[in-house]
């Protein structure tokens, strides 16, 4: 397939790009590289790459005349829920705005171009469904919207328009709701990375609250796995939540990384006296989990990866990569 990805130098987009690249897909990646310094994706002869913010609709539309993709995949977004609470507008103008640009020019193009393999797939997050308290049934593809923060309500915003334009236009879509990811090229800023590099270089590993936050966490290659699973069986008009059942709270995960640490370093130095807690976050969702039934029957998708030895690859890939972080943080 020719598949057009908006956020393709991100986290999630690098993953998904490689692994498409694998599976013999021609891709073409736009990003406006706001995150990264640079596209971490190597040069192929099936990969072009454009540095466009989707806030430009004409430079998009005249992309998509050109490339004439099967897919449109939009993963460019706003995702870090500290900078949404000091930052919202900024959520605003790239997670809405940016999106409804994407739908404009999508749907223009579509219009011209009725390949019946065309598919607008937006990728959303779980938070826009909210938080669950510890005994109620996870989230499934009907659950009601709930959003706490700028940023899921910013990602809820985009989902309501992407299910508009598929309503009122007739624009072919999808919409997925992953759980939280992990892997490599995530941002230091996110827990698991950043609690890796807080080990690595010996400094304070904050923990909001008391810790007992829950999040369901899925492996980053398990995750794009699921969404080209997706646009390969050309599954239209539908929506998916993708998660693996691996519920863990915040500190759980932090005590595995500095157990990790003392197995790797031989217990020369206790990781975990680094642990330090902290005021919580505002509005800080106690619970995410993620029922994944509806998308492992109608696809055969399921994680593949176990947690314990993903999130090892993921310490051994920060320690391996250390120039790639140091330059983020730096």
């Amino acid at each position: 397939m020719k598949i057009l990805i908006t956020g393709g130098s991100g986290f999630i987009g690098t993953n998904f790009v490689k692994c498409a690249l694998n599976r013999n897909h021609i891709i073409y990646n736009i990003d406006n590289l706001s995150l990264f310094s640079k596209d971490q994706n190597i040069s192929h002869k099936n990969y072009i790459f454009s540095k466009i913010d989707i806030r430009n609709e004409t430079e998009i539309l005249e992309i998509l005349n050109k490339f004439i993709p099967d897919k449109i995949i939009n993963m460019a977004a706003e995702s870090h829920v500290d900078k949404s609470i000091s930052e919202p507008k900024t959520f605003l103008e790239t997670n809405i705005l940016g999106t409804y640009n994407m739908l404009e020019a999508a749907n223009t193009f579509w219009k011209n171009n009725k390949k019946s393999s065309f598919c607008f797939h937006h990728v959303s997050s779980d938070e826009v469904f909210g938080s669950l308290k510890k005994n109620d049934k996870p989230f499934i593809e009907h659950s009601n919207y709930k959003p706490n923060s700028p940023y899921s309500a910013s990602k809820a915003g985009s989902d309501h328009l992407v299910r508009s334009w598929n309503k009122t236009f007739g624009l072919p879509v999808s919409i997925t709701h992953c759980s939280n990811n992990f892997g490599p090229y995530q941002s230091p800023e996110k827990l698991i990375p950043l609690t890796i590099i807080k080990c690595l270089t010996k400094k304070i590993i904050p923990v909001y609250g008391n810790g007992e936050n829950i999040r369901d966490w899925l492996y980053v290659k398990d995750h794009v796995n699921a969404l080209l699973d997706i646009m390969e069986k050309n599954i239209i008009n539908q929506n998916f939540v993708i998660g693996s059942r691996n519920e863990k709270t915040n500190i759980q995960i932090i005590n595995q990384i500095c157990d990790i640490c003392d197995i790797h370093f031989k217990k020369k130095y206790n990781y975990k006296l680094l642990i330090k807690y902290v005021e919580d976050r505002l509005g800080h969702d106690q619970r995410y989990a993620i029922n994944p039934d509806s998308i492992e029957k109608k696809t055969n998708w399921s994680s593949k990866f176990d947690f314990n030895e993903a999130i090892e690859k993921t310490f051994f890939w920060y320690l391996k990569n250390k120039t790639w972080w140091k330059n983020l943080i730096n």
